[in-house]
């Protein structure tokens, strides 16, 4: 508004000083007089100021004619381009013309019209480093693959357009689920353009989904290198990808180098509860518990973790209930408000025989956060204490249907894994797994009763057909499978919980 204000004034300003120029030349006394060869012109100012604007228009137009005559005479020469430089120009202005057109059509989604825009700016302007982009993408976007594959293709033969023919031709790959073509085609974008953040993901996305460990942690160096990770991030992703690669060491039977592995993750990312877990277990067969005991310290204080307790118990596997409650104090002291912690010391004194101990120990999780976890330990330590059959099965039916707890969660797509991974099995995303309570769990996991005998051993007893009949009793009482598969599931919560960790003290 303010810029078409100014604009007025401007113009107003400057017709006001023409006519106040020409009444001052009307208003002038004398004039201008030509003589030549005889001939006398007697101007008056006004006149002389039209003659001298004509005089300048057709000097202009005199230079014009004589450039033209001077390239028309070059060309008659044989020199061509200097005619074809003066004709060409109009040519280069239709041709960007329609390259721009080509471009809004692209953007609007007018594939056809794209490429015909494209088809014109190339008889036009001869720059198919510029058109052939727009023609592939638009016979991508009206479904001519073939067409934009063979466009791709003829980019790769000019060096300024290799990357995007490479890269076209990748993404292709990815939409046909040709996977391991599509690894090859990035590992050379990304060498000819190392710092292209797309093409660095892509890769390292295929690379885990290819379980090739080491060329990823390769692509994680290049991220850092070119500032496209954080250091931090990098530790961490680079430890994932450490376990992983010691993982599929221990696959090949090489225990040696596979635990070296796991204690050079768990270096990179003391906080890794697999690596935690997997280091600590180098470091007992190597008859260095002092050395788990740190790790699996620190892991704890940064998340306890049940993989962490069970880790901890194979430091001394053939301790008493008592002497191991005494030792995983020191662990419980890291964080005793925890939830883990409170569900391990109840398991732990449940194995002692000790149920109010374990009572105690619960707190109130049974109020805060009442999982199938902490519902089974309830019916263990009723059990335990002589309770009446049907207080007991009362907390396995609700147990049954009682959320999971805490499990392994994509935090991209909250796809919930029975296990930890270092790429998820659903979005494909690396190191996006979480240990938390998912928001709808789907999945039926292992109740912590189920896990109970791996951290406190299994415990002698005689009732093993008394506690399968009650848990018969249970599913049969909690109607709440309604196929076959479920209720043997729930079934056998419910032997682990009698057979296993309570003593048949009834």
């Amino acid at each position: 508004m303010l810029w078409s204000v100014v604009k007025i004034v401007l113009f107003v300003v400057l017709v006001a000083a023409a006519t106040l120029g020409a009444s001052a030349l009307l208003d002038m006394e004398g004039g201008v007089r030509i003589a030549l060869g005889g001939i006398e012109l007697n101007l008056t100012p006004l006149k002389a100021v039209l003659a001298m604007i004509v005089l300048v228009a057709a000097v202009w137009l005199l230079l014009k004619l004589l450039s033209l005559a001077i390239a028309v005479l070059k060309f008659i020469n044989g020199d061509e381009t200097a005619i074809t430089r003066y004709f060409d120009r109009n040519r280069e202005r239709k041709g960007f013309e329609a390259l721009s057109e080509g471009v809004m059509a692209l953007a609007s989604g007018e594939g056809n019209l794209a490429m015909a825009k494209a088809a014109k700016a190339e008889k036009y302007l001869r720059k198919p480093e510029l058109t052939n982009l727009i023609t592939a993408q638009a016979a991508e976007m009206v479904g001519d693959t073939r067409k934009a594959e063979t466009v791709y293709k003829r980019l790769l033969a000019d060096d300024r357009t290799r990357f995007v023919g490479v890269r076209g031709i990748m993404k292709q790959k990815l939409a046909n689920g040709d996977t391991e073509t599509a690894r090859k085609l990035a590992e050379k974008a990304l060498a000819l353009k190392p710092k292209h953040a797309e093409t660095q993901d892509t890769l390292l996305q295929l690379q885990a989904r290819a379980q090739d460990w080491a060329g990823a942690r390769a692509t994680l160096r290049t991220k850092l290198k070119y500032g496209t990770l954080p250091r931090d991030v990098h530790q961490r992703r680079d430890a994932v990808l450490a376990l992983s690669e010691a993982k599929d060491v221990l696959n090949e039977g090489n225990d040696i180098s596979a635990r070296e592995a796991a204690i050079e993750a768990n270096r990179l990312s003391p906080d890794l509860i697999p690596a935690a877990v997997m280091a600590a277990r180098g470091y007992i067969e190597q008859g260095k518990p002092r050395y788990a005991v740190r790790v699996i310290k620190k892991a704890w204080d940064a998340q306890p973790h049940p993989d962490l307790a069970a880790a901890f118990a194979a430091i001394a596997p053939e301790e008493t209930p008592q002497a191991r409650i005494k030792r995983f104090a020191q662990l419980a002291k890291i964080k005793p408000d925890h939830r883990e912690t409170k569900l391990l010391m109840a398991e732990l004194n449940i194995a002692a025989e000790d149920f109010p101990a374990a009572r105690r120990a619960l707190g109130d999780l049974l109020e805060s956060s009442p999982d199938a976890r902490v519902l089974t330990i309830m019916a263990a330590i009723d059990r335990g204490e002589g309770a009446a059959d049907a207080v007991v099965r009362g907390w396995l039916t609700r147990a049954l249907n009682a959320p999971r707890g805490p499990q392994w969660v994509c935090e991209n797509c909250n796809h919930v894994h029975g296990e930890w991974m270092p790429v998820c099995d659903q979005c494909q995303g690396v190191d996006t797994l979480a240990w938390k309570t998912p928001k709808e769990s789907e999945i039926m996991g292992a109740s912590g009763a189920a896990m109970l005998p791996l951290i406190v051993g299994a415990i002698e007893d005689n009732s093993d057909q008394e506690a399968a009949d009650a848990s018969a009793e249970v599913v049969e009482d909690a109607d709440v499978a309604s196929d076959e598969t479920a209720t043997q599931a729930e079934g056998a919560q419910a032997e682990v919980i009698d057979a296993e960790v309570v003593p048949d003290k009834a």
